[in-house]
């Protein structure tokens, strides 16, 4: 074997063992930093669910109690999304639901919406957005109060003509120059309010009357 070639190898072999040793350096640091990371998410998650369901009415824990949504037009979702359900003694009492907007002046806006159980909204929040700062990104709570305007409103009221922003005829506050964004919000908690009533009672199913629930009607002749 030649010099060159001896050279060659020797130096894909140190580079083969610094790869190896960066790698698993990596996988420990991952799995020793997972459950952290892991429990930080979980944590802010429950912080904004807590946001959009009504204070004090349920005594679960809505994050660990969360299910898979189907993607669905009506929430925008193009994957499977998350809906949080709220239960007090049992019985379910609201149910947060992942939605996104995809039509906001920088893109997607994914949203959390809060409905209770009369369909009425409790809270929505903005989780991530792609506004511009200082213009359509008053959307965000921590900018202003803009988003709790939704509270109280449901598919239908008010009347679904009005579920636009003022500027086009509607009932719902926007800042001039900026509003795009706000359509896009608008029309998608709009449409996930659509989709809670189509599926109210998958969504949040009452728990069977105790004792195994009414008896089965016997076949009809």
């Amino acid at each position: 074997m030649n010099t060159a070639l001896r050279e060659t190898v020797s130096t894909s072999l140190t580079l083969l063992v610094f790869a190896v040793i960066c790698a698993s350096l990596l996988a420990v640091a991952y799995v020793a930093t997972r459950p952290t990371i892991e429990h930080s998410e979980r944590v802010e998650t429950m912080r904004l669910v807590d946001q959009t369901l009504p204070p004090g009415s349920f005594d679960n824990d809505p994050v660990r109690d969360a299910h898979t949504l189907p993607s669905d037009p009506l929430l925008g979702l193009k994957h499977p999304g998350v809906a949080y359900v709220a239960t007090k003694g049992g019985t379910p009492v609201a149910v947060s639901l992942e939605a996104v907007a995809p039509d906001g002046y920088g893109g997607e806006i994914r949203l959390l919406v809060g409905i209770r159980a009369d369909g009425r909204i409790a809270g929505v929040r903005v989780t991530s957005h792609h506004e511009t700062p200082g213009l359509g990104d008053y959307i965000d709570i921590a900018k202003s109060n803009w988003i709790n305007q939704f509270v109280g409103k449901s598919v239908n009221d008010p009347p679904a003509a009005a579920w636009r922003v003022r500027k086009d005829g509607g009932r719902f506050d926007y800042v001039a120059g900026a509003t795009i964004t706000p359509r896009a919000v608008v029309k998608a908690v709009h449409k996930a309010l659509s989709y809670f009533e189509k599926h109210r009672d998958a969504l949040l199913p009452m728990p069977s009357p105790a004792g195994g629930g009414d008896k089965p009607e016997e076949p009809k002749a």
